[in-house]
C-alpha cells in the first residue's frame, strides 16, 4: 500500500529513492471522482519507473480551478482512494494552482500528465533542466470527471 507524505517528507524520501537508484515518476491532478481513465493513466505512469508519486490538489485548489461546486470528494477521501491504488507508491497534497514548486523540490526522473495538458505541463522546465523526461500520456476516451458530474446531474428527476 502507498504512503502519504507531507511535502518535506516527500523531498526527504525522494533523496533516499535517488540514493537507491530508483526511478521516480510524478503525476498530479484533482482526482475528484476516481474513474477508469484515472486508473489506466496511473498504471501507465507507474510502468515508466520504480516509484509513482501522485500529488493531489487540496480542496481549496480544486475549488479555485473547477469552481465552487467542486471538489465532490474531500481531499481526505481522495487521498484514501489514491493510497489504495496498486499503481501508486506515494501520495501528497499541494495547495497551489499548479504543482510547479512541489515538482521543483522533488525533481522526479519522469513527469507525467494526461495528453489534455500537453500544452502546459507545470514543472516541465525544472524537470528537463535536471535531466528528467516529461511525458504526456494519452487519455482513456470517454472518461472525464466533469462529464460524469454533468451526466449525474442530467439524470436527476425533475424537481429532485
Amino acid at each position: 500500500m502507498a504512503e502519504f507524505y507531507t511535502r518535506a517528507e516527500l523531498v526527504e524520501q525522494r533523496a533516499r529513492w535517488k540514493s537507491e537508484g530508483r526511478k521516480v515518476v510524478f503525476t498530479n491532478g484533482c482526482y475528484d471522482i476516481l474513474h477508469p481513465g484515472h486508473v489506466r493513466l496511473l498504471e501507465s505512469a507507474r510502468s515508466l519507473g520504480d516509484v509513482l508519486v501522485l500529488a493531489l490538489n487540496t480542496d481549496d485548489s480544486v475549488a479555485r480551478l473547477k469552481g465552487p461546486t467542486r471538489p465532490l470528494l474531500s481531499e481526505q477521501q481522495r487521498t484514501q482512494m489514491a493510497l489504495a491504488l496498486a499503481a501508486v507508491d506515494a501520495v501528497t497534497l499541494f495547495d497551489e494552482d499548479t504543482p510547479r514548486e512541489l515538482i521543483a523540490a522533488v525533481l522526479p526522473d519522469v513527469l507525467v500528465k494526461g495528453a489534455d495538458w500537453s500544452h502546459f505541463i507545470a514543472g516541465r522546465e525544472e524537470v528537463e533542466a535536471a535531466g528528467g523526461v516529461v511525458m504526456p500520456l494519452p487519455l482513456e476516451p470517454g472518461y472525464s470527471t466533469t462529464n460524469i458530474e454533468k451526466e449525474i446531474l442530467e439524470r436527476r428527476p425533475a424537481g429532485g
